[in-house]
């Protein structure tokens, strides 16, 4: 019997990074992207996000790429927003996206960072949030 365990720290943002993603979208968003995953066998641990980007930190099975993954929950969520109405303008995620692997040991500390983004955003811009997350993580 086979044993994978690849925790993987997604990020991906709105296009043009946006500030799209009012508290009453993102909550319905978060929801719709958890719902949706579990019909796809993806394993969504943690997620939350600011007015422009969206963290997940996913257990990958052993049938499933990071690519394909972000590829499908970013896909079906862009559609979902827009038949949804809940923006004005057409909504779209940008195409890049980051993702890291995560050890076993440092998941609490990813989950804080996740939940934390509120937080985080009110004193540092995407970029710094970023090197930041490098530099202290040690990825």
């Amino acid at each position: 019997m086979s044993f994978v365990k690849i925790w993987v720290h997604v990020v991906w943002s709105t296009k043009l990074r946006e500030p799209l993603l009012t508290k009453k979208i993102k909550y319905q968003l978060t929801i719709h992207i958890r719902e949706y995953a579990a019909t796809k066998n993806i394993h969504i641990d943690f997620m939350n996000g600011h007015v422009d980007h969206i963290h997940c930190l996913i257990s990958l099975n052993p049938d499933q790429s990071i690519a394909k993954v972000v590829q499908l929950i970013k896909g079906e969520s862009s559609f979902w927003v827009n038949r949804s109405g809940l923006t004005k303008e057409k909504f779209e995620w940008q195409e890049e996206y980051f993702a890291v692997s995560i050890s076993e040991s440092k998941l609490n500390v990813v989950r804080e960072y996740i939940k934390n983004q509120e937080r985080h955003h009110s004193k540092k811009t995407f970029q710094q949030e970023h090197d930041e997350f490098i530099s202290k993580y040690k990825f």
